[in-house]
């Protein structure tokens, strides 16, 4: 994908995306793999390129690096475990990929997620009613509270506590207590 601009996104959509590549920014090794799963405008790809990482981005439709989804990793040119890292902002709500991101991801890789509360969609609805916030491209149909899925949370964070953002280490928790 190449460095274009980007339209001014709503407010709440734009303070958004400045605290997610503030977060991940402050984790990411030097020169990391990073796997970004849907990068819609290419707005994060570019950033994380434009820091030095070596960015892959995938999504079903161009201009993505590899198209396909992500779901069927095995039958694309992805290799298990090959990823430092493995972005996926404002899409696992709308496919179930947590499998996928964990294949791909190096064990004990970082892990960074963005997506609408489960409780708190409705509210999302509204905002995007009075363009606060960007357009859904599809519906929520797999929303998932990021504190039930299996990965180390190193921080989740819930802006007003509608939406979250999440960044994992490719680790299981410790279920045994």
């Amino acid at each position: 994908m190449n460095a274009v601009p980007h339209p001014r996104q709503p407010l709440l959509s734009e303070i958004s995306r400045n605290k997610k590549w503030a977060l991940l920014a402050r984790h990411l090794p030097v020169a990391s793999k990073v796997l970004e799963i849907g990068p819609g405008d290419g707005w994060f790809t570019d950033r994380l390129r434009s820091a030095g990482h070596y960015v892959t981005t995938i999504d079903l439709h161009p201009p993505a690096d590899v198209i396909g989804d992500v779901q069927d990793w095995r039958t694309l040119p992805l290799d298990a475990g090959s990823f430092d890292v493995v972005v996926a902002l404002e899409v696992i709500e709308h496919v179930d990929c947590v499998a996928a991101i964990e294949g791909l991801c190096k064990p004990h890789g970082l892990i960074f997620l963005s997506s609408p509360h489960p409780q708190w969609d409705w509210v999302m609805k509204i905002l995007e009613t009075m363009r606060l916030t960007q357009k859904r491209t599809s519906p929520h149909n797999n929303l998932v509270d990021f504190l039930t899925l299996p990965w180390l949370p190193i921080r989740v964070d819930r802006p007003a506590g509608i939406h979250q953002i999440g960044l994992f280490l490719n680790s299981h928790r410790n279920t045994t207590g």
